[in-house]
């Protein structure tokens, strides 16, 4: 059985390794929220979130696959919970049943029946569930989910399954075949089904077939050995057959519990937004092939987790676009919408909501970042290497159709050679298929960048700044300045005017 809730047709890989990026968009995009506002508290939802949503998807089919089985557990979250509960309760109760020390086949079937009996009960619950709801959902991955559990797990399922477990219980003993080779000894030990034995009537006439009966004295300890070695022969085939079985179902809730625990961390994201108000959307993921960027209200979702009132929403039209490049005024929102493009398209790709009241963007084979960091405490490089050697990591990993965010790079020299770095990585990362989002207060790079070829498409957006200096931390489309209003900080900070100081002559 197989629950492939994350894809049509194949279970997630959970022990592949990561991209090497995603140290990186953990960083800088600040998911550590995300994934604290997936788990509830809960390290394993947590360790679900993480994985998933570093993982993106690249296939927008999958994606809607996701998005639809999302959308029904949002609006039926009383089954997805008992769902999820009844995985849980599963295998906790598993964990309880301890395995004899000694792993005899003997041993071995008792702990197999044990968790036969478990899983037959379990299987039942889950059966119900899906005949209870079935009809409630509208999304063929769920739909086919609980199609597969009521074809699979039919009547006739369970009374098989009952039926070999009060055999395999064997409290009438166990009968065993020996084929008796050379000197007679025995060998092709098998498991057989016990006769049910006269009926009363032959019983009471005395016309039972006979019978050849051998009883172990009570303290022939060699007889018991030998007797316990045959019954353990025969029971060999039988017990690692049900042991694999018990293995085959505990790794089925297994998986659907990692499964599951992916929708449970979306519908945990969802209320912790949806409490305050902000708006969310199910994004319309495109086949790669052409840039493609549309969004009203978007808005970075960890910024808004991590504080009390609502965020900013941005509404931005970049199809066609493979380069956006974001300048303006000093804290004007530039960084927090770079991380809410980020974001959405991680999001997108993962199969959740994004937090925009509409998105619509191509689907990205890699999303990198490239972001500013802090001056090396140990010295052991500048900072223009430091961004240099990162951005050759990431040159080395790139593949036509990522995506790269660069915040604030090569501004560890001056200005003109960081625009003439910035401008030589940019053009070659676009002439490769690779989408740009650049924030930079480099007023010559930006400048620079203006007269790219028309076919590798632009769009310059500037932050908003009111004729008082305020920020409104919404960006509009506008060309770079050849300031970033530096003197309405310090005037914030000091109360007064910057002042050029004058040399005296």
């Amino acid at each position: 059985m197989k629950a492939f809730l994350l894809h049509e047709d194949r279970d997630v890989d959970w022990d592949a390794p990561l991209n090497p990026e995603a140290d990186d968009l953990t960083r800088d995009l600040g998911l550590d929220t995300l994934f604290d506002a997936m788990a509830g508290e809960d390290e394993f939802l947590r360790g679900v979130a993480s994985r998933v949503v570093l993982t993106p998807l690249t296939d927008p089919g999958t994606i809607v696959h996701r998005q639809r089985i999302l959308d029904d557990c949002l609006q039926h979250p009383d089954l997805l919970m008992e769902m999820y509960s009844l995985v849980i309760e599963t295998i906790v109760a598993e964990r309880r049943i301890w395995p004899g020390f000694l792993r005899s086949p003997d041993s071995v079937m008792h702990h197999a029946v044990q968790m036969m009996d478990l899983f037959t009960e379990q299987l039942r619950k889950l059966r119900r569930i899906s005949d209870q709801h079935a009809h409630d959902v509208g999304a063929p991955g769920l739909a086919r989910f609980f199609g597969m559990i009521r074809s699979e797990l039919d009547d006739a399922c369970f009374e098989t399954m009952d039926d070999h477990l009060r055999r395999l219980k064997f409290k009438n003993g166990v009968l065993v075949g020996v084929r008796l080779g050379l000197g007679c000894k025995g060998g092709d030990h098998v498991l057989l089904r016990p006769n049910p034995g006269p009926g009363w009537r032959d019983r009471l006439t005395g016309a039972a077939p006979p019978s050849h009966t051998y009883r172990i004295p009570d303290r022939d300890e060699h007889g018991a050995q030998a007797l316990g070695e045959l019954r353990n022969r025969g029971l060999d085939l039988a017990a690692d057959a049900l042991a694999r079985s018990a293995d085959h179902i505990l790794s089925f809730f297994t998986m659907l519990r990692r499964e599951l625990g992916f929708y449970v961390g979306g519908l945990n994201l969802h209320r912790a937004l949806a409490a305050k108000g902000e708006p969310l959307c199910f994004p319309t993921a495109l086949p790669p092939g052409w840039p493609s960027l549309s969004c009203r209200g978007l808005y970075d979702s960890c910024l808004s987790l991590r504080r009390e009132q609502r965020a900013v929403g941005n509404d931005v039209d970049a199809d066609g676009a493979g380069l956006v490049v974001v300048t303006g005024a000093n804290e004007g929102g530039k960084s927090t919408f770079l991380r809410g493009i980020g974001l959405a398209q991680l999001m997108m790709q993962a199969g959740l909501f994004v937090s925009a009241t509409a998105f619509t963007a191509d689907v990205r084979t890699r999303l990198f970042t490239h972001y500013r960091r802090e001056e090396d405490t140990e010295m052991e490089s500048g900072k223009l290497d430091e961004e240099l050697a990162r951005m050759n990591g990431i040159a080395s990993l790139v593949t036509p159709g990522a995506m790269v965010l660069f915040n604030e790079s090569f501004a560890a020299t001056n200005e003109r050679e960081g625009s003439e770095i910035g401008r030589q990585v940019i053009r070659a990362l676009l002439s490769s298929g690779v989408k740009v989002l650049l924030v930079t207060h480099l007023f010559d790079l930006a400048q620079g960048l203006r007269g790219q070829p028309p076919e590798e498409g632009a769009v310059f957006l500037r932050a908003e700044r009111r004729p008082d200096g305020r920020r409104t931390f919404r960006l509009k489309v506008g060309e770079p300045l050849p300031t970033s209003f530096g003197e309405d900080l310090y005037r914030n900070v000091f109360g007064e005017p910057a002042r050029t100081p004058r040399l005296a002559g």
